[in-house]
């Protein structure tokens, strides 16, 4: 929860303030515009932000001279504060990782083939439907707290693992009193378009009619998602069900976004109908809808740490996507399958190493264009008056060096709502 004192975070070597007097996602060129204050600090109270500047002016500032007596201040010893990282794109809402299904992998077996032989999705399935909401809940709270040792401090999490109205009510409720525990951010996000549950392969119409008449309106009228995701893939839902599903989500007051286009493409254009807050993976965008997600300000949110932990030999091009005027997010796709870590920075060098993005086009995807994912942006994402006081210190002498070092802890500290802990 927020700090009762005020915060004075000064002696900042660099800060990305990732200020912009432009609405709206960032696209094309203005993904480069970091907005870069040095020797800075900021001042934080009642967890929103108050002032930005440089520091040889902040001790000056007429509301700290008012109320000096009651700041904590902290010396940041040079080093690079940026707006705390928004995984836009997680699903903590499982029992245990799957070994099995990486083991095969290694040996050979593709993604297919392991959901084929009873792995994948459904494996996950079995043990979140086994669990109690007091596990489910410890599980998540413990991917949460990891998630900020590397400068998180807002998460999108999805259910998704129960897939029976019962069982997505308890991973909704179990991230829910995660979320109470944890001083950051999370965005509960629906996700029982996963897949079709075993037990209803051959029933698939039957599925669809229990998420629009019963899981849809459950989750809505409890106000337990602000969002309906849908798988649509190949093995998970066609074209034609996500189209159904988002209708009833938006019917109902859900934000709507989904997975699409990771193994197989799929025009996305009669999607953005629904004005999805995301369309998530995307490895096979269509050249023909580019122009369509120009003209929206649905994400692209991308996730190559999937691409890395399934060895897929293509990574999303988000070269083309950028220079396409599509706005583009970056985000973990923490999950047990195919995408097991928390950890931001390394999703950035991956931006950098396998995509061709720049390290500050990668600041910008997992920050301001994050919050836009979710839409936050009016809170979340930059370091300016009035907005959230979340902030991630890296102990870097250079901006750079985050996206630089391959998946090592160089997050120093973290400012969650305005709370100064050290990681």
């Amino acid at each position: 929860m927020p700090t009762t004192k005020p915060l004075l975070l000064t002696n900042i070597g660099q800060l990305l303030t990732l200020r912009s007097a432009e609405r709206g996602p960032r696209r094309a060129a203005a993904m480069r515009e970091l907005g870069i204050l040095e020797d800075a600090a900021v001042l934080c109270a009642g967890g929103r932000i108050v002032a930005v500047g440089r520091a040889r002016e902040a001790r000056r500032d007429a509301w700290i001279g008012k109320h000096r007596r009651g700041v904590v201040e902290i010396d940041c010893g040079g080093r690079v504060a940026l707006p705390g990282f928004v995984d836009s794109h997680t699903h903590p809402a499982f029992m245990a990782p799957r070994i099995e299904d990486f083991e095969r992998r290694v040996g050979g077996a593709t993604y297919e083939e392991i959901a084929e032989r009873g792995g994948g999705i459904r494996s996950s399935v079995e043990r979140v439907r086994k669990a109690t909401r007091a596990e489910l809940s410890a599980r998540v709270l413990a991917a949460l707290t990891e998630m900020a040792r590397h400068g998180t401090t807002t998460v999108e999490a999805k259910s998704g693992y129960g897939l029976s109205a019962r069982d997505e009510i308890k991973s909704l409720e179990a991230i829910a009193v995660a979320a109470g525990r944890w001083p950051g951010s999370v965005v509960p996000t629906f996700l029982g378009a996963h897949v079709v549950p075993r037990e209803y392969r051959e029933k698939r119409a039957e599925y669809l009619r229990l998420l629009c008449k019963q899981m849809i309106p459950q989750v809505a009228r409890r106000k337990l998602a602000a969002f309906c995701d849908v798988y649509c893939d190949h093995g998970a839902f066609t074209l034609a069900e996500t189209e159904e599903i988002m209708e009833c989500a938006a019917a109902h007051g859900l934000g709507v976004r989904a997975h699409v286009g990771q193994f197989r493409p799929e025009s996305v254009w009669p999607l953005l109908r629904f004005k999805p807050a995301s369309l998530d993976h995307m490895d096979q965008v269509l050249d023909d809808d580019l122009p369509q997600l120009e003209l929206h300000e649905t994400m692209v949110t991308l996730l190559p740490a999937s691409n890395y932990f399934l060895g897929t030999k293509q990574y999303p091009r988000a070269r083309k996507l950028i220079d396409a005027g599509v706005p583009v997010a970056l985000a973990t796709d923490y999950n047990p399958g195919t995408s097991p870590t928390a950890n931001m920075p390394f999703v950035l060098s991956l931006g950098c190493t396998q995509m061709n993005m720049s390290p500050a086009e990668a600041i910008s995807a997992a920050t301001i264009n994050g919050a836009h994912a979710l839409r936050l942006a009016e809170r979340k994402g930059s370091i300016e008056p009035g907005k959230d006081a979340d902030v991630a210190i890296f102990d870097v002498r250079d901006w750079r060096e985050i996206a630089y070092w391959i998946a090592g802890p160089r997050c120093w500290a973290t400012v969650t709502r305005g709370g100064f802990q050290l990681q």
